[in-house]
């Protein structure tokens, strides 16, 4: 729970399950959170080996963030997670 917990971490997973992207993809594809928030939640994913970020030196720097095979494994929890929580909602409405 300590890597995962939180309102954001499995979002951005969920987001990077679909691919790489990069940080502002990433902040279109979760518009709620604020850029520094996204930055605090991707630095501590890549502390704890969820995702990696990779910096490609080109004038403007490209930095791009994708899952690890540790953060992929998360596949299937991520999903049952999501299938469970539109239930929840359905149930709560």
């Amino acid at each position: 729970m300590e890597v995962l917990g939180g309102k954001w971490k499995l979002a951005i997973v969920k987001v990077l399950l679909t691919g790489t992207h990069r940080f502002a993809a990433l902040q279109r594809a979760l518009p709620t959170i604020t850029p520094r928030m996204l930055t605090r939640q991707l630095r501590e994913l890549e502390s704890d080996r969820i995702l990696r970020r990779t910096v490609y030196a080109e004038v403007p720097p490209r930095v791009e963030y994708d899952l690890t095979e540790l953060g992929a494994g998360l596949a299937e929890l991520v999903e049952w997670l999501d299938r469970w929580g539109r239930e929840y909602r359905k149930v709560r409405a």
